[in-house]
């Protein structure tokens, strides 16, 4: 069977209904913020783990951390670069991670950082020759056969999106990790990557999926970014473009540590409405990427009707965290407004717990950021991270911890 074509098309949504968050499932109404934290929030995960993303387990008992590089003089002495291996079960030769850190010179004690997944190896994120070459960076090719493109020709291939020079001049570090290296972004029956450590939670209709998996990884880097005596443990803001924005909201929602989340681009299963049909709807998700959500969540292709909760509720699970979740113009696959959408629904729970939330109800202009613990933007472009997108995250970090938030 195939996947149907995606509606672009703003007169073909269907009218929708959204569930309120601050409603319980039973009916009645939450009247407190402790019955938001206590029950209803609770209850949210809860679904939302039962039916997109599945289980997750929790941090490994026998995971450990070796600090393998530290140099202070890196990027021609503005700052200093760390890289971390984690070993998920304690075993140099069982599922691992590394984690590339920058962290800025000029800087005296514990610094904010960013912390996101990369798509082509933390050598792709900047040519530091240094950095070391990632060798998990494969695809999936013709007949699932899996190829290695690690060279040295790579370094670099994504520095675009990874402006090293304007964050750490901004006075924030930041932190990265492969997404390969936590599982790989092909469908193999989750049996690689760290799923092999988890068989339990697999042959489930709420089975651990890849963008739990990749959640759950960033939330094991915070791990290791909390021992780190030169990141400030209270500030780790996670950072995500595309799918890595899904897997970063998902990340934020489950683990209350961190400190702030920025989904840019994420479109569909992200922070976009699923309800809309517009854009990457779920069946094209499902389809598309078998191994992205739990078996559940294909109950609701050509469904969404029938989805008890939708990315406003996830983006809610982050109350009253800063969230911040960016768009751009020619990027109607990711369904722009439909991610504005995505925060605008959250923004009741963020005002129950009395902050600010989102200041604006209306769809802005492009090149108008807006924010309140919300924000969001919306560029002029096609779906890419840009130096501009930088410039809004690092001017929401600096309204975030050095202005009083309303």
């Amino acid at each position: 069977m195939p996947t149907q074509a995606q509606n672009v098309d703003e007169t073909k949504v269907a009218p929708y209904t959204l569930p309120d968050p601050l409603v319980f499932q039973d009916g009645t109404r939450v009247k407190t913020p402790r019955q938001w934290r206590t029950k209803r929030r609770a209850e949210i995960l809860k679904l939302c783990e039962n039916e997109m993303y599945g289980r997750s387990p929790g941090r490994p008992a026998s995971m450990t951390f070796k600090v393998w590089e530290q140099n202070t003089t890196a990027l021609n002495g503005t700052a200093t670069r760390k890289q971390v291996t984690v070993y998920f079960n304690g075993k140099p030769d069982g599922p691992q991670m590394e984690i590339l850190l920058y962290l800025p010179n000029q800087i005296k004690g514990k610094v904010p950082v960013f912390l996101g997944l990369n798509f082509q190896g933390n050598h792709g994120v900047h040519p530091d020759t240094a950095i070391r070459i990632s060798p998990n960076w494969v695809w999936a090719g013709a007949a699932g056969v899996v190829n290695n493109r690690s060279t040295e020709k790579s370094r670099g291939s994504t520095a675009s999106r990874w402006p090293l020079d304007l964050i750490l001049a901004r006075g924030y570090g930041v932190a990265t990790v492969f997404a390969n290296d936590i599982d790989p972004d092909y469908f193999d029956n989750f049996q690689n990557g760290v799923h092999a450590l988890y068989p339990e939670l697999q042959n489930r209709g709420d089975n651990f999926s890849t963008m739990a998996a990749w959640a759950w990884g960033l939330s094991r880097a915070l791990d290791y970014l909390q021992t780190d005596p030169n990141v400030h443990p209270q500030k780790v803001m996670l950072f995500g473009f595309s799918r890595m924005g899904k897997a970063a909201l998902w990340a934020g929602a489950r683990d209350e540590r961190f400190a702030m989340v920025i989904s840019n681009e994420s479109g569909g299963g992200g922070a976009a409405l699923s309800k809309r049909n517009f854009g990457e709807d779920v069946e094209r998700l499902n389809r598309g990427n078998p191994h992205w959500f739990c078996q559940n969540f294909r109950n609701y292709n050509k469904n969404e009707a029938a989805l008890p909760f939708d990315q406003h509720m996830v983006i809610s699970l982050i109350a009253p965290r800063p969230v911040y979740v960016a768009s751009a113009e020619q990027d109607l696959g990711a369904d722009p407004y439909g991610e504005f959408l995505g925060l605008k629904g959250a923004d009741p729970v963020y005002r129950f717990l009395g902050t600010q939330g989102l200041p604006l109800t209306e769809f802005p202009k492009i090149h108008q950021p807006i924010w309140g613990r919300l924000a969001y933007h919306i560029r002029a472009g096609k779906h890419d991270v840009t130096r501009y997108d930088w410039e809004q995250f690092l001017n929401f970090a600096d309204y975030t911890w050095k202005k009083k938030q309303q």
